[in-house]
């Protein structure tokens, strides 16, 4: 079982350990592929990074000094599929969920929490805000979140077993704005890369596919370009935040000039790059956003004027 946050990490964990054992016997890793149970598991707790503040929250609050503590919130979820076919321990008495398939709750988790992080990240990148907490205080920011979860994320989340959508997205929005948590904005923005294929383009494809509306997910990935430019709109830096920053700095550059260039990264948006309604949208929305500012146009789009 593992425990690993990445989607369909019972997959992941099967391909690995089969595909290690290959290489010594190949009937060997076939038989571990077809027979051993690797159950998938999704976990939701939010966990931001350890720095001086919580070391000295730590100190000051519980009179302990560590070098590392970690810090998390009170929300916490853990889902696993119940494919254990030699027992297993009890764990559902500690809280834990079995479900016949886990997919319904990652695809949940990867839209709306996920993605949700996305949709604030780079406008409040932008503005120089550095708390999570901060974004969800800024009513433009907020307000963007609510209307294009309720507008465009949430139609196309499946349904999940016992759960009401409009709740989940309820503790997300409370869980964004605690306080305590001291989540930042740089670490939600961080590896965009790899974060938006999964977070906002399969919602975008899935919208596209419907014939559905995408102008306010045209903007979140407007504004990511926007923030792969490398300066906030003060004019301060963005120190490297992605793997492929080198890369990203240049192309965004680039993109401001002529926005579908932005779109030829294959890897981040497939099939979405050459949907024309897309296109469109995009160009659009970075040009407008180069123009007016972030939070002009996040009035024009709450207003419904994009």
């Amino acid at each position: 079982m593992s425990c690993d946050n990445i989607p369909h990490n019972g997959v992941v964990a099967r391909d690995a350990v089969s595909g290690v054992a290959r290489q010594w016997d190949r009937d060997f890793g076939d038989r571990i592929a077809k027979d051993v149970a690797f159950p998938n598991g999704m976990v939701d707790r939010i966990t931001p990074a350890t720095g001086a503040r919580e070391r000295d929250l730590l100190k000051s609050d519980f009179g302990i000094e560590d070098a590392w503590p970690v810090f998390c919130e009170d929300f916490k979820q853990w889902v696993l599929d119940d494919k254990f076919p030699a027992g297993r321990p009890a764990l559902e008495t500690v809280g834990v969920q079995f479900v016949e398939d886990v997919t319904p709750f990652e695809i949940m988790k990867i839209r709306i929490l996920n993605g949700g992080h996305a949709v604030i990240a780079y406008p409040a990148g932008m503005l120089d805000i550095h708390f999570v907490h901060e974004a969800m205080e800024h009513p433009l920011i907020a307000a963007f979140l609510e209307k294009i979860e309720r507008d465009e994320i949430i139609p196309v989340v499946p349904p999940v077993l016992d759960t009401d959508l409009d709740w989940y997205f309820g503790e997300t929005k409370r869980r964004f704005a605690n306080p305590k948590i001291g989540d930042t904005v740089r670490r939600l923005c961080l590896d965009g890369s790899n974060r938006q294929p999964k977070f906002i383009v399969t919602t975008i494809a899935d919208r596209l596919a419907a014939g559905a509306c995408v102008t306010g997910l045209a903007l979140e990935s407007a504004l990511w370009c926007r923030y792969c430019f490398g300066e906030t709109e003060s004019g301060a830096v963005i120190e490297p935040n992605d793997p492929n920053w080198q890369t990203l700095v240049p192309l965004a550059r680039a993109a401001k000039a002529d926005p579908v260039m932005w779109l030829e990264q294959e890897a981040v948006y497939g099939d979405v790059a050459r949907d024309e309604g897309f296109r469109q949208a995009f160009a659009r929305a970075l040009n407008a956003l180069w123009a007016a500012g972030t939070e002009a146009m996040l009035k024009r789009y709450l207003a419904g004027e994009l």
